[in-house]
């Protein structure tokens, strides 16, 4: 036995430098490539997103409404402290003191509303994410959650268009990055909501199990676990896709299994965590019904609206009319759309994420107007529509996505923050 060591040769600091320096001009070069192919997109996004932005803060500015409100319920002393009310003020109870999960039930009541509000019902990403960057920046906790907004808006842009373009080329990118920014809901997107952060993360995880980097689809797809509970929707679209993937390779099994593995941990670590805390294992959805009356009842509150409406009552629950009628709107469209979703013949993971996103909001009681933002997720839907506009040419195409920009300011910022309740 020879216990002889090969000498292994290592290269010296020169060579790594001179190395650096030959590889230089081909990073570069990818480098203005990916800014090349980025640049547009993020233009047509920030620029519609804009147009719509401004028009809402006119708006609220010229009603004045938000005055005479409850900062905690679309109030506040200026017209921009309405983007953090609403849901916005939960998060940002949590980014300053943390979560206290508790079932605390309120003295004599018997209706719908039992609980009392806890934080425990919104999920720990985002605010953490607002924590995180007011202590690297030394902003506010306000200024901290909507930057990581608006930051997560753009980069689900970015990852709208990759996977539109898949299908229908730049021009249908562009046409779905357009849509991001004035479909009904996304008043959201530039607000202390968490929609922009989980779109963000469920795109790029459907971009990564399309290009088989299921390690990086797993992590992301954990991460948005821990950001919104329909991430469900998600995670069951990785399995399937994982296990079509699996059921057809013989060799490198292990990356998606493990993707399978981590990607419900999140979703299913923060509901164990409030389980125990409340001690009850159902304590989420507890608190969820209790407090917000917001539970899964098969459809049962969704049939009674589109009834109501096609008649003209609003006797159901929770009734906001112009906030309904607009959910009833996307509703139908995102029914359309799905059929032609489906005959594009998508890979498994678009078509699952979006049926089940569709599914999991039609299925629950809530406040039915919210369907418009809860059904941002459901982005697939862009791809058979863009592909449709990438026929028209570039000037009526820009036309039509500002003005449904300028309209935007009302339908998805001022109705969903002041005349309803999102």
């Amino acid at each position: 036995m020879n216990d002889t060591l090969t000498p292994v040769h290592r290269p010296d600091a020169r060579s790594l430098v001179r190395d650096g320096r030959d590889r230089l001009p081909d990073l570069l070069r990818v480098a203005g490539y990916r800014a090349r192919r980025c640049l547009p997109v993020l233009a047509v996004y920030g620029t519609l997103k804009l147009i719509g932005f401004t028009v809402f803060m006119h708006l609220l500015n010229s009603t004045g409404d938000f005055h005479g409100k409850d900062p905690r319920f679309g109030g506040g002393a200026h017209a921009w402290d309405v983007l953090a009310s609403w849901d916005g003020w939960w998060y940002q109870q949590i980014a300053a003191h943390g979560y206290d999960p508790a079932l605390v039930r309120i003295p004599g009541a018997t209706g719908l509303i039992t609980l009392e509000g806890n934080s425990a019902a919104f999920f720990p990403l985002y605010p953490a994410a607002m924590r995180l960057t007011s202590d690297c920046t030394g902003l506010g906790l306000y200024g901290a959650g909507l930057l990581v907004s608006v930051v997560c808006s753009f980069v689900a842009a970015l990852g709208i268009f990759a996977v539109t373009a898949r299908f229908g080329g730049r021009r249908a990118g562009l046409a779905a990055a357009g849509l991001w920014a004035v479909w009904p809901g996304s008043g959201t997107e530039w607000s202390g909501y968490s929609e922009s952060l989980y779109v963000a993360l469920a795109v790029w995880a459907c971009h990564a199990v399309m290009n088989d980097r299921w390690l990086t689809a797993g992590v992301l797809t954990f991460a948005a676990g821990l950001s919104r509970p329909t991430a469900v929707a998600l995670i069951a679209a990785l399995t399937v896709a994982a296990l079509r993937t699996l059921h057809h390779r013989q060799e490198d099994v292990a990356r998606p299994a493990t993707a399978i593995l981590v990607a419900p941990l999140g979703l299913f670590g923060y509901l164990l965590y409030v389980g125990d805390r409340t001690g009850d294992l159902t304590g989420y959805f507890a608190l969820q019904k209790g407090a917000w009356a917001h539970t899964f009842d098969f459809g049962e509150q969704t049939l009674d609206v589109l009834t109501s409406l096609a008649v003209g009552r609003t006797d159901y629950l929770f009734p906001c009319l112009v906030e309904d009628i607009i959910g009833v709107l996307v509703v139908l469209l995102g029914l359309m759309l799905i059929p032609l979703l489906i005959r594009l013949r998508p890979p498994s993971v678009l078509t699952v994420h979006t049926v089940l996103t569709f599914a999991l909001v039609l299925g629950s009681q809530q406040i039915f107007g919210n369907v418009s933002r809860y059904l941002l997720p459901a982005f697939p839907l862009f791809i058979p529509l863009a592909v449709r506009l990438r026929t028209l040419g570039l000037p009526l195409l820009c036309t039509l996505l500002s003005v449904a920009a300028v309209a935007s300011g009302s339908y998805a910022g001022y109705v969903l923050f002041e005349i309803g309740v999102p």
